[in-house]
């Protein structure tokens, strides 16, 4: 049996490996899921995560195992294994390609000028995201990348919050990975989303709605009025 691990930063490859394989997915753990046999798209990513898609859906997998978690493959199975003893079973039925890919690091969503003062600006206001708000920290590193704004809110809960010129599926994925990662965080947990933007789409409103991140149109130019005349006072 082949061990494979898919962390990084203990010496795991740093490869994503892309597998096209006719199999079935059961799912072992607080609940229990089956997919029959169906040709579907095994994707092993760099991040310690294993998904299983299929040809529609768009983005979203059929079933996955976030990190940190183990790769156990032996002839005809793989068994994905995650700290709580969770257990994604695949089961190999026929395999029609196995590649890997090193694709290096990727530089993330980058911010135009307009987003990043939009950023300035609320970490200057914080409470135009909610009230009672207040600015833990911006650009708050985690292992995948910094948080926009870290908050806490009226009653002293976590808040990350994702700022963006205009907010469309990216941007909720973007802050979704950043959720999870932040509430394995005892220190931190449990932490809530807010995606402000000048602009949602109906699409990104709705994804959001559906894993539970608050969305909030901010008015850059009220906010810009609001710098203006805080600087005249002095």
């Amino acid at each position: 049996m082949a061990l494979v691990g898919v962390r990084r930063g203990l010496g795991y490859p740093r490869r994503v490996r892309l597998v096209i394989a006719k199999c079935s997915v059961d799912y072992v753990g607080r609940l229990s899921a089956h997919l029959p046999p169906a040709t579907r798209l095994l994707m092993v990513k760099a991040d310690g995560s294993v998904s299983i898609h299929a040809d529609d859906r768009a983005y979203k997998p059929l079933n996955w195992m976030s990190p940190p978690c183990r790769l156990e493959e032996a002839p005809g199975v793989w068994r994905v294994v995650n700290k709580a003893g969770e257990e994604l079973r695949i089961t190999l039925e026929e395999i029609f390609q196995d590649t890997s890919y090193e694709l290096g690091v990727d530089p993330g969503l980058r911010k135009d000028g307009v987003e990043a003062h939009l950023q300035e600006l609320l970490a200057a206001n914080p409470e135009t995201l909610g009230e009672g708000f207040t600015l833990v920290r911006r650009e708050y590193m985690t292992a995948i990348g910094p948080v926009d704004l870290l908050c806490r809110d009226a009653v002293g809960g976590a808040v990350a919050v994702e700022v963006k010129r205009r907010g469309e599926i990216d941007g909720v994925e973007q802050l979704t990975r950043y959720l999870e990662l932040m509430n394995r965080d005892p220190l931190l947990a449990p932490v809530s989303g807010v995606f402000a933007a000048q602009e949602i789409k109906p699409q990104a409103r709705v994804l959001a709605t559906d894993r539970g991140i608050r969305c909030v149109v901010v008015d850059y130019d009220k906010l810009r009025g609001i710098e203006r005349d805080e600087l005249t006072l002095f």
